[in-house]
């Protein structure tokens, strides 16, 4: 679990903030950043010198930073936040899909950082939550969020993430957790045939057996299966590419943004994100229509006894760039180092 303070946001001058390079690490780029300022006005941070490289092109992490580093006509930062997708142990890293691993302290001191901090992907968008500017996202849900309450952030890409803001008049801290391993629930007739056919051929079906990339394909052929058709061997982007004229394609989308309303309900109920939900990750971006059109904030809200609480929660399809540059910089500069 990461932990901080609540970022500095409204006596923040723009005359004493010292730079922060941040960074988003994945299994396909490497970006890298420069948090030059806390804009007031915006309450936001101004995100600068942005480069972006191929993750592949480099043998380990190190090599990557060192690229940055030397090709920045800036001073060098002193301090540094790295949003990297995939596990952190103590101050070892790991990124799976990369073959990479590093050690922080270690990192630290070979590039003579003051400070560092290396942090989950989804604990940077909860980091980055309360610095969103409401007209660059989409708002699928309306609703009242509470000041100072716990905010949700979640969504389906590769994995599926999930990160909560937890909020107080003290202060705030963000709880990083495995919610894509959750193990899936069923509500409607249809989501038991599905869920059924899934069990079959999975040994545990997970929130994230559906709600990823990979998932998407596991639902179409659920839910060809269901239907008594032979499903095709496509893509997660083939079945989203074949979705209007492809019957079953386009009843696997439409399920996905239905199913997933009852996830993030779940899930808001878990936190008691009474300050809101933020939906991220690669996917949903590209479906807003669909979201929109689909029984998703129907079934967020269908809670039984706690469906009044559920209907007031606003939730948010987060489309803003830079997310993780954000809640890097939060993340640090919340520390007050």
């Amino acid at each position: 679990m990461t932990q901080t303070t609540s970022p500095r946001t409204t006596n923040q001058s723009q005359t004493d903030f010292s730079p922060i390079l941040v960074a988003d690490i994945g299994g396909t780029n490497a970006r890298f950043a420069v948090a030059t300022d806390f804009d007031i006005q915006t309450n936001s941070f101004v995100i600068e010198h942005l480069s972006i490289y191929p993750s592949a092109n480099f043998s380990a992490f190190e090599a990557a930073i060192a690229r940055f580093l030397n090709e920045l006509d800036i001073d060098r930062p002193t301090r540094a936040c790295l949003a990297v997708a995939g596990p952190i142990k103590g101050q070892q890293v790991y990124l799976t899909n990369l073959g990479w691993q590093f050690n922080a302290e270690e990192v630290k001191a070979e590039f003579g950082f003051e400070s560092l901090l290396v942090i989950n992907d989804f604990a940077a968008f909860a980091f980055a939550a309360p610095y969103l500017d409401e007209s660059q996202n989409l708002q699928i849900k309306s609703g009242q969020s509470q000041a100072n309450s716990n905010i949700a952030v979640m969504g389906p890409g590769t994995g599926f993430g999930a990160a909560c803001l937890a909020r107080d008049i003290n202060g705030s801290a963000v709880m990083s957790c495995e919610a894509g391993h959750i193990s899936l629930a069923a509500v409607t007739e249809l989501d038991k045939q599905l869920l059924k056919v899934l069990q079959a051929n999975n040994q545990h079906v997970s929130i994230e057996t559906v709600f990823s990339g990979p998932g998407i394909v596991r639902l179409y052929e659920a839910m060809c299966e269901v239907h008594g058709q032979e499903p095709e061997d496509l893509s997660a982007a083939e079945i989203a590419a074949k979705a209007p004229e492809c019957k079953m394609c386009d009843a696997t989308l439409n399920h996905f943004c239905d199913w997933i309303g009852s996830v993030a309900g779940d899930l808001a109920l878990t936190f008691g994100a009474l300050g809101g939900v933020y939906i991220g990750g690669g996917i949903l971006p590209r479906m807003t229509e669909r979201l929109l059109r689909s029984r998703f904030v129907d079934r967020f809200s269908e809670k039984g006894l706690m469906s009044q609480y559920t209907k007031q929660i606003p939730v948010t399809l987060v489309t803003q760039e830079n997310i993780p540059f954000i809640g890097a910089a939060a993340c640090l500069h919340g520390r007050g180092k």
